[in-house]
């Protein structure tokens, strides 16, 4: 099956003992979660961070070819349909225009999608694209920025959405105010934001239903994940990054998900990349554990 502005993804070398190969690329009957690549880091560049953040699903996809088993030990894995990437368009505007369309037709097949970026711009038109079908949404996000510039750019995707979708409390970890404007925590603060203190257990926000989660890979301290868009030097560990994402995964109230600003260029070693995939492993088994 081929999903609006979609080109397939590219596998290779995978064994057939891992969990890639237990995939499904050809049509999405029996799944429950979609796997769609955002490869476009135009936004990125508008805010002058480093690019590379469009080859991001190409080097998740290798390093998922190489990781987790097809049969691991304590559960089984929900189905995946890989939708493959969304061909990037002229303009900012119309990508995300793509994206929309795309992550809808993923949303009419009854599917969970699972996003993988390319710049943390496009978590607007992903979820634009669950608000469309649920209706007002509310959003938990772990970015050590807050994302709520008015302009163009990689920056742009929370105010995007409580302006123009209907999302209704925002809930930020990992928040960094050393790099963050008074202005723009202003504007969050007013508008029903909480940055969340540092070291909390993980647990999503009672009473709010239903939710999305996005997932800046720069939350993570630049010791576990040097492959970003904008490196943090006092970011999480590894470890905690796992416990939230599984939290996330396990909680049915979680519409879709997305894990961005993974940058190839600046991954010595692909470690970035592996744990971006561990990740998605992560919050696949916290679905298998939806009730």
């Amino acid at each position: 099956m081929q999903v609006p502005h979609t080109t397939p993804a590219e596998w290779a070398g995978v064994d057939a003992g891992r969990f890639a190969a237990f995939m499904r690329a050809d049509r999405p009957e029996g799944c429950t979660v979609a796997l769609l690549g955002l490869p476009d880091d135009t936004g990125v560049k508008l805010n002058q961070g480093r690019p590379g953040a469009a080859r991001g699903p190409a080097a998740f996809r290798q390093a998922l070819s190489r990781l987790g088993a097809a049969e691991p030990a304590g559960h089984l894995w929900p189905r995946v349909f890989d939708a493959g990437n969304v061909k990037p368009g002229a303009s900012l505007h119309e990508t995300h225009g793509r994206v929309t369309a795309a992550t809808a037709a993923l949303l009419d097949l009854g599917l969970l999608p699972v996003a993988i970026g390319g710049g943390h711009d496009l978590t607007f038109p992903f979820v634009r694209a669950v608000a469309g079908k649920t209706g007002a949404l509310a959003g938990v996000y772990f970015d050590a920025h807050l994302d709520v510039r008015e302009t163009d750019g990689s920056g742009m995707a929370f105010r995007r959405l409580v302006d123009e979708c209907g999302v209704w409390g925002l809930h930020l970890h990992g928040f960094q105010p050393l790099v963050n404007s008074e202005q723009h925590y202003a504007w969050f603060e007013t508008h029903g934001g909480r940055a969340h203190e540092p070291r909390e257990a993980p647990a999503l926000p009672e009473g709010a239903s239903p939710l999305f989660v996005s997932f800046d890979l720069d939350v993570i301290d630049m010791a576990f994940a040097p492959g970003v868009s904008a490196p943090n030097p006092a970011g999480w560990t590894s470890r905690e990054a796992e416990g939230w994402v599984s939290a996330c995964g396990a909680d049915p109230r979680v519409r879709c998900f997305d894990l961005m600003e993974l940058s190839p260029p600046y991954d010595e070693g692909g470690r970035t990349a592996r744990l971006a995939a561990h990740l998605f492993l992560t919050f696949l088994a916290g679905v298998a554990s939806r009730p």
